[in-house]
């Protein structure tokens, strides 16, 4: 069984900066790809970015690409969400979230992939 927990999220100012992070435990971190993704009020829950077991390859949301990136830390079991320039949009609850590596490709888009899920942060962000 893998836990989650996000930290990071907060009140910033459109413009401004904020870095997330997902401490892992209870498994091999290096065995899973990771993902983020946020739920804004009244909204599903949308995909925000995805990286691979490795950190070889990553995916964005057309949304955040070129503001947001995604990075890990297999020695630190942590994965990151540096996002800037932030706009109001922004504003929602990000999760973190982790599956089982696998050789075939799967949609990093889709949540039910995933296996396991923190608790989330939440990220506002005043016009």
């Amino acid at each position: 069984q893998v836990q989650l927990v996000e930290s990071g999220g907060g009140l910033v100012q459109a413009g401004g900066s904020l870095r997330l992070s997902c401490a892992a435990s209870g498994g091999t971190f290096s065995n899973y790809d990771m993902g983020w993704f946020r739920r804004a009020p009244g909204s599903e829950r949308a995909f925000v970015a995805h990286i691979t077991w490795n950190g070889g390859t990553t995916y964005y949301a057309d949304s955040v690409k070129g503001r947001f990136t995604i990075s890990r830390d297999n020695d630190k079991n942590t994965v990151y969400l540096q996002m800037n320039s932030l706009k109001s949009e922004d504003t929602a609850v990000y999760y973190c979230a982790a599956r089982r590596s696998s050789p075939y490709y799967v949609r990093p888009q889709n949540g039910d992939a995933y296996d396991y899920w923190g608790q989330g942060t939440q990220v506002t962000v005043s016009p």
